[in-house]
């Protein structure tokens, strides 16, 4: 006999530990399936899908054409290791991703998560400078800018700078240079939007130009912070960040988990401001948001220093077992397809303006701060004072709140703290859009009448 209702509920609350929640408060909410943009309970409850279940699903749930994909691969293997072998598919999307990716970016590591995807390239870096041709034996440490994301393993926590995760962990984690967070609504003292990019670039520039001899790698998360709450960073800061790093022989490593496969507006967000990493860090909507996969790619001169006679031990001893798994690749081959096909960049510009048309409205709200957008990456900051920015107690939960609230309305959405957050599918469409703005104004304003 199939598990009851109530027993899927109880044992989802007592036996599953789920990430980033505190179980003594939590409430079992069991999505059971999915079709297009929208999640459907085990009640048959309907919800926008409006973070795009965690910023990873790209064309929308149960697209035809990818499910046909996992099911064509299941026929031929579902797994086999990359530990000395390889298979067709995987090898067949490591040339895709390359194609694709920006110039330079020839060698694909496959492994299965954003944070592994950071880890890898942590490893790479460090490795890089000790055994290149003409060993930088010092470069041994990394920057990163406040309130950083970048995963949740122990070196990818150690790029992080957001305290309310990160901070527990201290004793385990390596020392990182902390540059300041380029945030354009939150800006210090004396500094203007017309200003900013000057200021963070000159700050930045200071801090690797005191530490260059001692730094393997500068790793950023492009165009936009995601768990620091959507902060938008100003224009021309990461060509910049591209321009300093160069100078002072300093790698850059590009973080696009999140904002990567077209949620910017454009395939990778380093495309908008021409730049090409050294490293690039690609994972959740590789796969269309389908199946644990992630690439870390990388330039000829990093995959040369590791080439060598076996006793010289220049290997990268790094590995996932279920690293550049075939059913995930045969995933990210469909979705990429669906990208070509369905011409998703070209049909992204109407949804991009409607989004934006909506957030303008919103900004008028009196408990709103900012309301600020990347292609369809958008974040709503409540605050207590809209004129000093000052922020709500966090204790007092009032994201959390609102989207609790829009549920009751039909769309599904995480927030960051008191930002909430819109990141739907690259398949939503205008009235879908429409939507998730109606069901978030109306959470609002019950939460404010609360």
């Amino acid at each position: 006999m199939p598990p009851s209702r109530d027993d899927l509920l109880r044992w989802d609350r007592e036996h599953v530990w789920h990430a980033f929640t505190q179980m003594a408060e939590y409430e079992p909410l069991l999505i059971e399936r999915g079709e297009g943009c929208t999640l459907i309970d085990i009640d048959g409850n309907r919800y926008l899908d409006a973070v795009s279940s965690l910023w990873c699903n790209v064309h929308g749930h149960r697209h035809p054409r990818i499910d046909a994909a996992i099911r064509s691969q299941l026929d031929k293997i579902a797994h086999t290791t990359l530990l000395g072998a390889g298979n067709p598919t995987t090898a067949e999307l490591a040339r895709r991703l390359v194609e694709i990716a920006p110039a330079g970016l020839n060698h694909v590591f496959f492994s299965d998560s954003g944070a592994t995807a950071v880890e890898v390239a942590l490893k790479m870096a460090f490795q890089y400078w000790q055994q290149r041709s003409d060993p930088r034996p010092k470069k041994t440490r990394f920057a990163a800018l406040s309130e950083a994301y970048h995963g949740d393993t122990i070196g990818s926590v150690s790029l992080g700078g957001i305290d309310q995760f990160h901070e527990m962990f201290r004793p385990l984690l390596f020392d990182v240079l902390r540059l300041p967070i380029p945030d354009s609504y939150r800006l210090p003292p004396g500094v203007s939007n017309e200003t900013a990019l000057a200021h963070y670039a000159a700050e930045i520039e200071r801090l690797v130009a005191e530490h260059h001899e001692s730094l393997a790698a500068l790793v950023v998360e492009p165009l936009v912070q995601g768990a620091a709450g959507m902060v938008m960073h100003p224009s021309g800061l990461l060509a910049a960040l591209r321009d300093i790093t160069r100078r002072y022989d300093v790698l850059l490593i590009a973080d696009e988990v999140a904002v990567g496969f077209g949620r910017t507006g454009t395939m990778f967000a380093c495309e908008q401001e021409r730049v090409a990493p050294e490293i690039l860090c690609l994972a959740k909507g590789i796969t269309g948001g389908y199946l644990p996969l992630s690439a870390t790619l990388a330039t000829d001169d990093i995959w040369n220093a590791f080439l060598g006679g076996y006793a010289e031990s220049k290997t990268l001893y790094h590995g996932h077992t279920y690293g550049g798994n075939p059913l995930g690749a045969a995933a990210a081959l469909a979705t990429l397809d669906v990208f070509a096909e369905e011409q998703t960049l070209a049909r992204l510009p109407p949804k991009i303006a409607r989004m934006g048309e909506h957030l303008e409205r919103i900004a008028a709200h009196p408990r709103v701060g900012d309301t600020r957008r990347r292609g369809l990456i958008a974040g709503i900051e409540l605050v207590a004072d809209k004129s000093t920015k000052s922020p709500l107690p966090w204790t007092e939960r009032w994201g959390h709140r609102v989207c609790l609230a829009a549920r009751k309305h039909g769309v599904l959405m995480r927030p960051l703290g008191n930002v909430l957050v819109w990141m739907p599918p690259l398949a939503i469409s205008l009235e879908e859009l429409d939507r998730i703005a109606a069901a978030t104004e109306a959470a609002l304003a019950e939460v404010c009448r609360e």
